[in-house]
């Protein structure tokens, strides 16, 4: 018992953030560079906060205590030594639609589930399991999401006029349509400035983040020069002044079950992108950062946010990538981040009333122009067919309904797209006895097959999706055949349902006083077919390494007086 106290303390609930490895050895001069490039980071996230925080539909102090709390907890827990943590563009539809539909009390209580989800799934070493989401799906959510922040900047990127607008795709497409008529021109040039800005500036003078230089200009056109344009004051009242207040969310016991799916979304959305990024950053710095202490961080993150006000929190790779380029070498520079929010919070709030709505839509344009994997679309004609469904469909989805529903579906036809594969590359062959020897288990040739012996091998794995390929040797079994040998040592796997089409082969069989071999098993297949007892039916000396031997033990049989009749006798 204690051995297995041990080894599970070792395999699960081991918490060790990365921050305590740097200690050892941690400089002044890391220090130094530490703090610049947190500075640097926390200046970028400023107005990227801010700009979530406002197209979820929240706050835009929602987006600051979130890049406060939950920026401060993932770089003092997490597993990895650069991640930044904050709001990102990937909540920014599905927080949309579950305030529309359940209000911010049970949005603060879905993240808290949510971030119950990601610590136990850290907690219990689940963390490689992320790696198991397929390709398309994440593609095709990531452009999904992208247009879907896209669409939410139309109305304050043109100054649309607009008593409601829809959560619903097609519904705001629509209305943002009938309201074209009301475009405000001064608000559109000031877009147009501060996108022009966003895309030119970094090509000449790359040590300014071009968005601080577009909010600090649209800012001083604004308060400077009393642009006529829409601001975070006019609209929010401003962002409070001070540290955010602890207060537990009040909520709708009632909403508890139908909050279970937008949470679960919002889970395995925040373990995806913050894991992508934490994979990216160990690329940029040759590290390798600890998946499962990464997602316990995520969880504690996302748990303590909502409980100060704040939006939901994942690692963001861009941040992250900001944070390296700008000599990051430990988790100290995200923490450093963090308190330059809060400083800005307790001191410069005010300054942020005047930022105009245009400038921070024309910030949120760039990150989804940006995040989108637009060139996907353009190889559609090189991937495979099923790849191609997954992709659009799960896009499709995330655009005109949600995030949830499209991670669902989208994961379901990955799936099934699976299952097909496999089907499709397992095979059940006979073996006439003419093959020549090409290596490797289940390859061997069947040199004098004896009359009234049928050999077939199976290759690849025996799954729900590919056993029904047994079906036809069930089919073929008798006439002539008074032994059957199922050569199944190159099968890589086996499941529930290739089992009971072996034994619905040998009863058929045993029924007509035939006899089954089984040649080859190994690993996997073996223990199943062990476990099951299936050895114990079907008799171990009818069990073989392999061909010969399987052949040896077929011509006994056939020596005997009639195969099959004294076990059915028995």
């Amino acid at each position: 018992m204690s051995d297995l106290n041990v080894l599970f303390s070792k395999q699960a609930f081991a918490f060790r953030p990365k921050v305590l490895e740097i200690l050892a050895g941690y400089s002044r001069d890391h220090f130094l560079r530490d703090v610049g490039a947190g500075l640097t980071v926390g200046v970028v996230a400023l107005s990227l906060c801010i700009g979530f925080g406002i197209s979820s539909g929240v706050s835009p102090a929602a987006g600051l205590y979130a890049g406060v709390i939950g920026g401060f907890l993932v770089s003092a827990l997490g597993g990895s030594r650069v991640q930044i943590g904050g709001p990102a563009g990937a909540f920014v539809g599905l927080i949309a639609l579950v305030m529309a539909e359940y209000g911010l009390a049970n949005l603060l209580l879905c993240t808290m589930m949510a971030g119950v989800i990601l610590f136990l799934l850290g907690a219990l070493r689940l963390g490689n399991l992320i790696k198991f989401v397929p390709h398309p799906v994440t593609t095709g959510f990531t452009c999904g999401i992208a247009i879907t922040i896209l669409m939410s900047q139309f109305r304050p990127f043109l100054g649309l006029q607009l008593e409601r607008e829809p959560a619903e795709f097609l519904p705001k497409l629509v209305a943002l349509i009938r309201a074209l008529p009301t475009i405000d021109w001064p608000t559109l040039s000031l877009a147009a400035l501060s996108l022009a800005i966003l895309v030119f500036w970094p090509k000449r003078w790359s040590r300014v983040p071009g968005s601080i230089v577009a909010v600090a200009v649209g800012t001083v056109l604004v308060a400077g020069f009393d642009w006529p344009t829409e601001t975070i004051g006019s609209k929010f009242g401003g962002i409070p002044q001070g540290l955010p207040t602890l207060v537990w969310p009040q909520f709708d016991w009632q909403n508890l079950g139908g909050l279970i799916r937008p949470a679960f979304t919002i889970a395995v959305l925040g373990a995806i992108e913050s894991l992508l990024s934490a994979v990216v950053a160990d690329g940029l710095i040759d590290d390798r950062h600890d998946s499962n202490q990464e997602l316990m961080a995520q969880g504690a993150a996302n748990f303590v946010s909502p409980l100060f006000g704040g939006m939901p929190v994942t690692g963001v790779i861009a941040r992250t990538a900001t944070n390296i380029r700008s000599g990051a070498n430990s988790p100290v520079a995200g923490l450093v981040h963090a308190l330059f929010l809060l400083l800005v919070l307790l001191v410069a709030a005010p300054l942020a009333s005047d930022i105009p709505l245009a400038t921070v839509a024309a910030v949120l344009v760039v990150v989804a122009v940006r995040m989108g994997e637009w060139e996907e679309f353009a190889v559609l004609r090189r991937r495979p067919r099923l790849d191609v469904a997954v992709f659009l469909a799960t896009f499709a989805l995330t655009v005109i309904f949600d995030l949830t529903v499209a991670v669902e579906v989208g994961m379901v036809l990955a799936a099934f797209a699976f299952i097909k594969r496999v089907a499709d590359t397992t095979q059940v062959l006979a073996m006439t006895g003419e093959e020549t020897a090409v290596g490797g288990p289940g390859h061997e040739p069947a040199a004098d097959l004896p009359r009234g012996v049928v050999v077939y091998r199976v290759f690849g794995a025996l799954l729900f999706g590919s056993a029904e390929k047994l079906e036809h040797v069930i089919r073929r079994a008798g006439g002539e055949a008074r032994v059957v040998i199922l050569h199944i040592g190159a099968v890589t796997a086996m499941d529930a349902t290739a089992l009971n089409r072996i034994e619905s082969l040998h009863a058929k069989m045993r029924r007509r006083r035939e006899q089954l071999i089984l040649c080859g098993p190994h690993t996997q297949p073996y223990f199943l077919l062990e476990k099951a007892g299936f050895f114990d039916v079907l008799g171990r000396e009818n069990v073989c390494a392999d061909l010969g031997s399987a052949l040896a033990r077929a011509r006994v049989l056939l020596a005997g007086p009639q195969v099959g009749a004294s076990r059915l006798l028995a």
